[in-house]
């Protein structure tokens, strides 16, 4: 009896040196961060993100903005391919900015509320909060929680979120598809909790402006007048086809604007996808107010409309403006469709 009672002793000295070190249970990380997002005032981040959704890992570095309660600036960048695109949300609205074309979007939307957002860390706080099927573990560094995303595209099934066991702050994420294959991976580089921001950081000219002269590729306004630029652009094809859709017909039209391309998709689910090379827009053009909202396409923001029966996506993506449009597509394949048209492409 005396040898059990001495064998419970120690297994309680051993739980009270476990609590000691400060291993926390599941309820006691999820009570932090319940605290956390009640306190927390606003961040900076910067990660890199990689794409697995193509033929070949595409590489995006991010920076992000937020600030309690909705201002949000969030910057993509690929040094490789396509100059910064930025995304803010202000007291104005939610506008999507891409520097090198001069060319802004006007949203009244609710982004980012209500979906699932890899990278921003209020939302990463909430799926792990509000999925009751959501999974814990820990390592010697980190607490890893696996749960239910929110995410448009169904495809994008479960994610990893990864927290430093130190502050609670993220170190990586990764949004997996059913068969819980990897396809996107952000790995958080730097992040400051409650940080401070200027007056500037989250106006829309501002940005502009500044991306335009921290940016060490040129703009196309400036390619136009040196001549660099042409109307011999890379075509490109969408590696997802809906299932129904016939083999695409291909016509290339002359219009004042230059070259215009035209896929079009026949059977079951037919769809159109336009591209043309982008233009620079002049500074006096307005500001387009788009009744839709933005759509995350992983690799760039687009604007997610609705015209009648018709539902279209418009982007820009190396130098190419596109344009998809279809009657019969779900909202899901329409992202889907447009998600994949980077992945393959023909000269």
């Amino acid at each position: 009896m005396k040898k059990i009672i001495s064998l419970f002793g120690v297994l309680i000295a051993f739980t009270l040196v476990l609590a000691a070190c400060g291993e926390k249970s599941q309820e006691d990380v999820m009570q932090d961060l319940d605290k956390i997002l009640d306190d927390l005032t606003g961040y900076k981040a910067e990660a890199e993100m990689t794409l697995q959704t193509g033929d070949e890992p595409q590489d995006y570095q991010v920076e992000v903005y937020y600030q309690h309660p909705t201002n949000y600036r969030v910057a993509l960048s690929n040094d490789e391919k396509d100059p910064s695109q930025i995304i803010l949300r202000n007291d104005e609205g939610v506008f999507v900015l891409t520097p090198a074309l001069n060319k802004s979007f006007r949203f009244q939307s609710d982004w980012p509320e209500n979906n699932s957002q890899v990278y921003l860390y209020e939302s990463l706080i909430n799926d792990i909060l509000m999925d009751p099927e959501r999974s814990f573990s820990a390592t010697e560094d980190h607490y890893v929680f696996q749960t239910n995303t929110n995410y448009t595209n169904k495809n994008l099934n479960q994610q990893e979120i990864m927290l430093n066991k130190k502050d609670l702050t993220p170190a990586s994420v990764k949004i997996m598809d059913v068969d819980l294959d990897v396809l996107v991976e952000v790995n958080f580089t730097h992040f400051e909790m409650n940080a401070e921001f200027s007056e500037g950081d989250f106006d829309m000219d501002r940005n502009m402006t500044g991306a335009q002269l921290e940016s060490n590729v040129p703009t196309l306004a400036e390619e136009e007048e040196t001549g660099d630029a042409d109307d011999s652009f890379t075509i490109f094809y969408p590696m997802y086809e809906p299932q129904g859709t016939g083999y695409p017909s291909h016509q290339e039209v002359i219009t004042e604007e230059g070259k215009r391309v035209i896929i079009t998709y026949e059977g079951d689910q037919p769809f159109t996808l336009v591209q043309q090379q982008a233009r620079y827009v002049d500074a006096s053009t307005p500001v387009h107010i788009s009744q839709g909202d933005p759509v995350d396409l992983g690799f760039t923001y687009g604007a997610l409309a609705t015209e009648g029966e018709t539902k279209t996506i418009s982007w820009s993506y190396q130098g190419t403006d596109f344009f998809l449009a279809s009657k019969h597509l779900s909202e899901e394949d329409m992202i889907a469709v447009a998600r994949s048209v980077y992945g393959t492409e023909e000269k």
